[in-house]
């Protein structure tokens, strides 16, 4: 297999790349300037939901039934498919492959993946905590194969997981992209009463309120201005309790992990913000970690910037989810 198409659709960004047998990733601009030599096209979709545990080959059943689980993660999963039928149509002659964010997940802990739900929503509804960011977690544990890794994904999405020994036991996003810590956007947890609270109180509907988790929230919710990490640097309040509930999703990722070895910060805030990596490190320290704050303001990916005396790793590693997917594309068309 020469080459292949990674279309990556993600809540703030479409990106194509062309990825070679080599590992070789070139940026493609658009769908219609693709490299003559792609002859697969794999797609990165976001949720997985309970049907899709491996890399498929999309026909039309498949596309139907990815559609069905828009609704499960509409900022993510609606993009993807968009891109997936226009892929689709425009490069008929080829093989198109979904994986699956989710799919990377499957191994955690039945404990990490249970709600203290009735039976019912459980079993008969489905709703249990699935993950997200898992090719993105998947290459920082191939990078960094310590016994125990806390991976925080920090872009427009933010997870933390906890990884051992290649595999995810835990992660804070759930049944959707929105739980966990706060996001560019996106609320992070919230206490569910307080939202049963505004839908009895008649201030939202069921449409009106999800937009305000997913549009109007996290770090744009708190500034009440902006959701990018650059315009609120200093010490705002947004900042603050961003890395107050990231640093504090790290410690509790050390509970199945029993403690971690190595502390990985990846995707375009946790390869770009020396500030927020310093703020998430500084709640750290009674758990080992120490940042080398020169190194920290200097680095780029791939780097670690942890201090001499730290017990643990402190690592900046570029996301290169296109290269897991061009490998589950050429593993399955083997």
């Amino acid at each position: 297999m020469t080459s292949v198409l990674v279309v990556n659709a993600g809540s703030t960004s479409l990106k194509l790349s062309a990825v070679r047998e080599d590992e070789r990733s070139d940026p493609v601009e658009s769908l219609d300037t693709v490299p003559a030599d792609v002859d697969a096209v794999g797609h990165r979709i976001v949720h997985g939901g309970a049907s899709f545990r491996e890399p498929v080959i999309v026909d039309d059943e498949v596309e139907r039934s990815l559609a069905a689980l828009t609704e499960l993660a509409p900022l993510h999963n609606a993009p993807a498919l968009a891109a997936l039928d226009h892929a689709r149509r425009v490069l008929a002659s080829v093989p198109h492959v979904a994986v699956f964010d989710t799919a990377f997940h499957l191994t955690i802990t039945e404990e990490a993946s249970t709600y203290a739900l009735p039976r019912r929503f459980r079993e008969e509804l489905g709703i249990r905590r699935f993950g997200f960011h898992g090719l993105s977690v998947q290459w920082a544990a191939e990078r960094v194969p310590v016994h125990r890794l806390v991976v925080c994904h920090l872009g427009g999405g933010c997870s933390v997981t906890a990884v051992e020994d290649g595999r995810s036991v835990d992660t804070t996003m759930g049944f959707t992209p929105l739980e966990g810590v706060p996001m560019a956007t996106r609320s992070g947890s919230v206490d569910p009463g307080a939202l049963l609270h505004l839908l009895r109180a008649g201030s939202f509907d069921v449409e009106s309120l999800e937009h305000a988790l997913e549009h109007e929230s996290g770090l744009l919710g708190l500034s009440g201005y902006s959701s990018s990490v650059e315009d609120l640097a200093g010490d705002s309040l947004a900042l603050r309790v961003y890395a107050y509930r990231i640093a504090a999703a790290v410690a509790a990722m050390a509970v199945p992990l029993g403690g971690f070895d190595a502390l990985g910060f990846t995707a375009g805030v946790g390869e770009h913000s020396a500030e927020v990596r310093a703020r998430v490190c500084a709640h750290l320290g009674f758990l080992g970690v120490a940042l080398d704050a020169e190194a920290n303001a200097a680095a780029s990916p791939d780097a670690d910037v942890a201090a001499s005396a730290s017990s643990v790793r402190v690592v900046i590693l570029h996301a290169r989810e296109e290269l897991v997917v061009a490998r589950a594309v050429r593993s399955l068309l083997r």
